[in-house]
This record gives C-alpha cells, structure tokens and sequence, in this order.
C-alpha cells in the first residue's frame, strides 16, 4: 500500500487497518472490514469519520451477523481523490458494487449521519425497482444523522465549508477545531478523551482527506435537492424500521427524533438521554441492546 499517505496511526487503528481489505470501485481502492457467520448486515458511517465508529459494536456484532463495513470514497482509509464527482447518490453505488462483488443479496443495514441518507437512497431503490432488483433490505436502523433536511441544524463550521469559500479554511483546519465541534455535538458526560479525537483526526487526515473536505460536505446541498425522494423511503419504508437517537446532539438529537415518530409511526424511535451525535460511540450498550432487540437477534 505504496500510495497511501502515511501517517502515525494508534495501534487500535493500525490493527483496523491491517485486518481489512479492499475493493475497486470507479478506478479507486476502497477499504472495508468483512467479519462474522450469519445473516448479512451492512454497517454505513457518517461523515468526516469512516469505519472505525463501528469499533465498539463489532465485538458482538460479528457474533451473530456477517458484517461489511466499508469506508466510503473519501473517507478513512478508502482512496481520496482530489477531483472525484462525490455525492450520496455515487456513494449508493458504491455499496450495491461491494455488495455484488460479496455475493450479498439479502441484509440489514445500520447507519449513521451521511450514511443514514446513503442508507435512504438503496431503500428507495428497493421501492423503485420493487421485484426488479437482487437487493432485498430485510429491516434498516437509522442512528443520528440529517434524515430530515428541514430537521437538520448543522453547525457553523459545516455551513461555512460548504460554502463557496470552503475551500479557503481548509488550511486552519486541524485536530484542535474537530475536539471543539465534537466536544459540541458529543453527550457533556460521553465526549471523546484525547487519545479518541487523535483517531477521529488520523481518520480525516489520512491519504490527505483533509484537502477534499469542502467537496464531501455538499451532500447537505444535495440531501434538499433530493428531499422528496430520500422522506418519502421512511414515510413508506417497506421494511422494519428502527431509529436510535441520542437526545442531546444539536445537529439531530430529540427534535428529529420526535419528528421521525411523527412522520412514520410504524417505525420504531428509540431514545438515548445523554447522549449526542454519536450512539454507537457514546453508549455501545444501549445501540445493540435496542438494535438486538429489534433484529430478535
């Protein structure tokens, strides 16, 4: 692995990194973790991190599913190119081309932030292509993330990357400005010790990610241009669907939560008090309790 930008990485994330493989998708290497017997279950994470937030569940996940957790283009230790088109819709993609290439046809999916709208797009193509396609999505469990455009409050900094000048703060972006947005969207008694933002930082900069940063962020603009299509896959979500929301997240804590509940009262909403941002780094327990339990797994 040549090519790839390196750095020090902690030795929780090199032994990540060494037990994974990769995949080509559009030219690019890909990298993803494949482990465990059962039935199929995709794990998609959110934005700017990768894989590595599935660390604390995988223990047990791998326990009773066969798990696939790629890093998306863009992301952790995937390729980063510095002119690719990136978007959901390209993201989607690139799961059903991993999926394929896996012999999966049949799975659940557990997502978070991005990769909840990623997650929205491959359930409405299960609507769209009713009977046409391979893919059968047995249930889906949404944690945080802006499924609700209307819903989302995202912060400052987010908003001035993907503004027109984004491009422009990237230079001042470091470890220090991800401790404080963290420390912002975490839990006030879950926020990440050092040791833990040194690996959420190591994620975003590896292969020089930090550089491509304003391009990712423009899913925001591209979750309103698909409003419609991606509320309209949980209004009338074929499968069962489970949301997980850590309450005291301010980008999409209580509020969406309270929203998704509305909006589709079928699904079930679980909450998590004290919680931000990130469950499944926050409160491990409590994100595979709810999503065992709702599996019957």
């Amino acid at each position: 692995m040549s090519y790839l930008w390196r750095m020090n990485l902690s030795p929780q994330l090199s032994s990540w990194l060494q037990q994974g493989q990769y995949f080509e998708f559009d030219g690019y290497r890909i990298f993803y973790r494949e482990q465990g017997e059962g039935p199929a279950l995709l794990l998609i994470h959110g934005f700017p991190t990768a894989s590595w937030d599935w660390h604390r569940l995988w223990p047990e996940l791998t326990k009773k599913f066969r798990v696939l957790a790629p890093d998306m283009i863009g992301f952790g230790f995937s390729e980063k190119p510095a002119s690719y088109p990136y978007s959901l819709m390209r993201q989607a993609d690139l799961l059903t081309a991993l999926l394929k290439a896996k012999g999966i046809e049949d799975l659940h999916i557990l997502a978070h932030d991005y990769g909840d709208t990623v997650a929205q797009e491959l359930i409405a193509r299960q609507m769209e292509h009713a009977g046409a396609q391979k893919l059968n999505i047995r249930s889906m469990t949404l944690l945080n993330g802006g499924i609700f455009p209307g819903q989302h409050r995202p912060r400052l900094i987010q908003k001035l990357l993907a503004s027109p000048v984004g491009w422009m703060l990237t230079p001042f972006l470091g470890k220090t400005q991800l401790s404080r947005t963290f420390n912002g969207i975490f839990g006030t008694a879950t926020r990440p010790n050092p040791e833990e933002m040194d690996e959420f930082w190591s994620l975003i900069a590896f292969n020089n990610g930090k550089a491509i940063l304003p391009k990712l962020i423009r899913y925001m603009q591209e979750r309103n241009t698909w409003k419609s299509r991606w509320v309209e896959a949980i209004v009338h979500c074929p499968v069962p669907l489970l949301h997980i929301n850590g309450t005291d997240d301010p980008i999409s804590g209580r509020h969406v939560g309270a929203y998704f509940a509305k909006m589709n009262p079928k699904a079930r909403v679980e909450f998590l008090e004290g919680v931000g941002h990130y469950p499944q780094v926050e409160d491990p327990e409590s994100v595979l309790r709810h999503f065992f339990d709702f599996v019957k797994m």
